[in-house]
């Protein structure tokens, strides 16, 4: 646990050291006023007791108590921002980390998983640490404090009531096995209640459509149900080992007092060192009391702590040196890759030239939308290597790499705002006038005129205000606007009505001009004037060539022209 606040505290390590000296100070005014107490027992206790020396202790405790008011008020209030710049800066660090993971990061992992950390397991951190910092402080330094002054009036009492130290610390030790064990249950429990919630949300209209929503909300119910279990176990399990444990400073506590009182019956110590224990003895144990407490929900916070850092010491894609191309001639030598153990793509070889046209086609599941992906580096090669203009992808500073590349795929994904903020995402830079004629040249304008809002049109999440052609062109207009070198098309045209395919297939010729293309066909029609097609067949190149080329090979390709022709002349009868 040390070592994981270390990590996090590190973002702030000169004020995190402020804030201990702080709780420290607070933690020692907290403890002072009973020692200085005690000189007004003694004082009392005394032949002749000297009131002006007993008025001016309590005016001490007084100046002291405001001071304590003041350090308190400074120190909760500092900490408090510590901890909430710390969580801040916490989920920054996690956000730019994990938007340099390739894609097979979250293939492997459940999004409400990852959501769960950055939301709920940072949530943890602030408000446990926030709240337990104070009693850490407390507990470590005024004990001490107080243990010092214990030894000085008399070291027998003060070891005997030191001694019930050492027997709690196997209650604790069991209570803190327990909660790490459980406490990594409950938190499974609760990504899997964040996993099958957004599932079920998300799959909600085919739910509804095949009159699923009963019999799926049963197993979110049951979820729910194994969260409930599992969060009471993690609370009432290890309970009882914290009550024993503070039994056994109560019993600790009693044997002081019945010590204290054979040694004052036997003239070994006097009423006021009795006294003394008897005020001072039980507030020993208060703070650690309550940081017994503090303790284990500091324990359920180092898991939360543990998922946090093992998602940032996850490796990315960043790269060790930064290359910049000259210019975009796409190279693929002897690329292999695989998800996980299953090999997607096989020793493929290609070029596409600067200022040219590649296509790929093939049947589902060949590697098509794979080879799209890896350029784009969306994953890296398990073998072999893919260079821009001879300069491998892996030496390309990420956001350099990244302004090289424009897509174009299937399905696009609008952000819930305006038209205009949508669009400007290729280009945040862009000038007005540049965002309009991006919005003309794709074809936008037909459909933004009729608006009522216009271009400050809301869009809904995941464009769900707008039909596909719409969001096609809007998509068409990022990627003009941003202007890059190199466009990958994953058939923008695919799924949309004829209409609609004109307008998106005018939108792609002015994106396509002077540029690196590489596109994925499934209508081999739009691609006869490629200057070069690849046809993959399961994950391997089967043929390569220009349109007329392949049609004279009788192989693949010449396969699936001469069906999608049959298909063209197919009618449906009555």
């Amino acid at each position: 646990m040390i070592k994981n606040l270390q990590y996090v505290t590190s973002f702030n390590s000169k004020e995190t050291k402020k804030v201990m000296i702080m709780e420290i100070i607070h933690s020692i005014f907290i403890a002072a006023p009973s020692g200085i107490l005690l000189i007004i027992i003694w004082e009392l206790f005394s032949s002749d007791p000297d009131t002006t020396r007993v008025w001016s202790v309590v005016a001490v405790m007084a100046v002291m108590l405001v001071i304590q008011f003041f350090v308190a008020s400074r120190s909760m209030v500092r900490s408090n921002i510590l901890v909430y710049d710390l969580s801040t800066k916490l989920r920054i660090k996690l956000g730019n980390h994990i938007q340099k993971f390739s894609l097979g990061f979250f293939k492997q992992k459940d999004p409400g998983e990852i959501a769960s950390v950055v939301l709920q397991d940072v949530a943890n951190f602030e408000g446990i640490f926030g709240h337990s910092i104070g009693n850490l402080a407390s507990a470590a330094f005024g004990t001490v404090v107080l243990s010092i002054f214990l030894l000085i009036y008399d070291w027998r009492l003060a070891l005997c009531l030191l001694a019930a130290l050492p027997l709690v610390y196997p209650f604790l030790r069991m209570a803190n096995y327990l909660v790490s064990r459980l406490g990594k249950k409950q938190i499974v429990a609760r990504n899997t209640v964040g996993a099958k919630f957004l599932e079920y949300v998300q799959g909600i209209r085919h739910l509804k459509s095949y009159s699923l929503t009963g019999e799926k909300y049963k197993g979110l119910e049951d979820s729910f149900e194994d969260l409930r279990r599992k969060s009471i176990r993690l609370e009432a399990v290890p309970g009882p080992f914290i009550v024993t444990a503070s039994i056994v400073f109560e019993i600790g506590f009693v044997l002081t007092v019945a010590l204290g009182l054979y040694f004052l019956f036997s003239h070994s110590i006097t009423i006021p060192v009795l006294i003394t224990f008897l005020i001072m003895g039980y507030n020993l144990y208060n703070p650690l009391k309550v940081v017994m407490v503090d303790y284990l929900v500091l324990r359920y916070m180092n898991e939360s702590l543990s998922r946090i850092i093992g998602i940032l010491e996850e490796p990315t894609m960043e790269t060790g040196e930064n290359k910049l191309p000259e210019h975009y001639e796409i190279h693929f030598n002897n690329v292999s890759f695989g998800y996980q153990d299953k090999m997607t793509l096989q020793e493929i070889n290609f070029t596409v030239p600067e200022r040219s046209m590649l296509a790929l086609v093939g049947h589902s599941g060949s590697g098509k939308t794979t080879v799209a992906s890896l350029i784009a580096r969306f994953w890296d090669v398990n073998t072999g290597s893919i260079s821009i203009g001879g300069v491998d992808i892996r030496e390309i500073d990420q956001r350099e790499f990244y302004k090289l590349i424009s897509e174009v795929f299937q399905d696009v994904y609008l952000f819930d705002d305006t038209i205009y903020n949508n669009i400007k995402i290729g280009n945040p830079d862009a000038a007005d006038h540049d965002i309009y004629k991006a919005m003309e040249l794709s074809q936008c304008m037909e459909f933004i005129s009729e608006l009522p809002e216009g271009i400050n049109t809301k869009v809904g999440e995941g464009g769900s205000k707008l039909s596909g052609g719409q969001k096609q062109r809007i998509s068409i207009a990022r990627a003009l606007l941003k202007n890059a070198p190199i466009i990958l098309l994953d058939e923008a045209t695919a799924s949309l009505d004829p209409e609609n395919e004109i307008y998106i297939q005018k939108a792609i010729q002015e994106l396509v001009k002077s540029k690196t293309v590489v596109v994925i066909a499934h209508k081999l029609s739009t691609i006869q004037n490629a200057g070069q097609i690849v046809v993959l067949n399961e994950g391997m190149v089967a043929e390569k060539g220009n349109h007329q080329e392949l049609l004279s090979k009788n192989g693949i390709y010449r396969r699936m022209w001469d069906i999608q022709h049959q298909s063209n002349g197919w009618k449906v009868k009555s």
